[in-house]
């Protein structure tokens, strides 16, 4: 990094010559170079390194190399940012944003064998951890305006994996090396980032390669098989078609994945929109059951409404749950808990269909803490052990007793909190 490495703002699409034409180019972002901002969270966590040094016993004047940083990077759109009075510049209505979080950091002293950890991030996801590195006016669908933004940002990254840096900490020159992990990314990001189709492609997965009526048979036993470099060398196939295959055939090969990736993510699950996925999803189940649906092929759209309004009035009655347009993350939780089940119970008129919601319910509220934690071997030990185990009876309950709405489809989310949290 330069002796000057306060540079401050700099415009966002620095880097790129002003091809931005309908919008003035110096108000559609604005960021931190990468490595400046490293360098100011390191020098901002100053005190935690000498501390983390001091508590673990280590001189502080022999560690001056050997520090790794991991850093998680997130990025999401921001939904609507308009000017409610208007009078403002012309610029898109959305955002999107792009933040790091410094996960730990870690030193291996001179002639040890095992690197020790000097700082851990305790609440990894609180807004307080989470720095912004770059704020765009951008709709988070469109592609070209997003990777000319970020491309950049890539190319520094992509500089720094290989480079140290040499900062003075606790006034020692001290060298670091960085790990990004770009786990901060909802499943929408990851298929734009990552050159996959959108989420309502027949390839359901951003993990595996697995089709949505592959997922509806076999529910629980899909490994993680997709990388950013399988993804590129897929694009490559995509583009080039050596085998000189027709386009359906192409695409089968390729598995969905028809742009060029630009960015690396690794692959998680995004906590928050599992639980909105599958609350939707059980929230459809409570509706079909309420008007029994298992007996009945294709009921009118009239009678569905019907259904609907009364699930909605009893959960308004019974547990002040008001009824939302789109399923939100506190509305899922709420919904998602043996009270609401048991409400939605005195609905269901057959015994039988009364135990097999429950029973799904019940398995559902022993895997969630699982996925929601971060650190499950420490937060629920137990859970985790019976993690496979519950997902495959959920999966079975959902194939036979449930068959009516799974046959030959799932939802992304269910796929992957059945098949890929174990």
């Amino acid at each position: 990094v330069s002796s000057s490495w306060n540079v401050g703002i700099i415009n966002g699409l620095s880097g790129w010559t002003v091809s931005v034409d309908d919008v003035p180019a110096d108000t559609i972002a604005r960021r931190f170079r990468y490595d400046v901002a490293l360098v100011s969270t390191l020098k901002d966590l100053e005190e935690d390194i000498m501390e983390g040094l001091r508590e673990r016993g280590l001189d502080d004047s022999t560690c001056t190399s050997g520090f790794t940083v991991v850093v998680k990077e997130s990025c999401d759109g921001m939904g609507d940012v308009s000017e409610k009075q208007g009078g403002g510049p012309a610029v898109p209505e959305k955002a999107v944003r792009f933040s790091f979080t410094v996960m730990s950091i870690t030193v291996q002293a001179e002639g040890e064998e095992e690197a020790v950890t000097i700082f851990q991030e305790q609440k990894p996801n609180s807004e307080l951890s989470c720095r912004p590195l770059c704020l765009m006016f951008v709709d988070e669908s469109d592609h070209e305006m997003l990777t000319a933004i970020l491309g950049p940002v890539v190319a520094e990254r992509k500089a720094m994996k290989e480079s140290r840096l040499i900062l003075s900490i606790g006034g020692l020159l001290r060298s670091f090396r960085f790990y990004f992990r770009g786990t901060g990314y909802d499943e929408k990001m990851v298929r734009e980032v990552e050159g996959l189709e959108a989420s309502g492609s027949t390839y359901i997965c951003t993990l595996c390669d697995s089709t949505r009526a592959e997922a509806s048979q076999n529910m629980v036993l899909h490994s993680i098989t997709r990388s950013h470099e399988e993804n590129l060398e897929r694009y490559e196939i995509w583009r080039t078609n050596p085998f000189s295959e027709s386009a359906d055939e192409l695409r089968d090969r390729v598995k969905g994945v028809s742009a060029k990736p630009f960015m690396e993510t690794q692959p998680t699950l995004d906590a928050l929109h599992c639980d909105i996925g599958n609350a939707t999803e059980f929230y459809k189940i409570f509706q079909d059951e309420i008007g029994e649906m298992y007996q009945k092929n294709n009921p009118p759209r009239e009678e569905r409404r019907r259904w609907r309004s009364i699930l909605d009035k009893q959960l308004r009655k019974k547990l002040k749950l008001k009824p939302v347009m789109r399923m939100n993350g506190n509305y899922a939780r709420r919904l998602m808990t043996h009270e609401a089940v048991k409400v939605v119970c005195e609905l269901v008129p057959s015994e039988e269909r009364r135990k097999a919601l429950t029973e799904l319910m019940e398995l559902y509220l022993q895997m969630k803490p699982v996925w929601r934690s971060t650190c499950p071997a420490r937060d629920c030990p137990d859970q985790l052990c019976r993690y496979s185990f519950n997902s495959q009876r959920f999966a079975e309950l959902l194939s036979t007793t449930f068959k009516y709405r799974y046959e030959g489809k799932i939802t992304n989310y269910l796929h992957k909190t059945l098949a890929h949290v174990p």
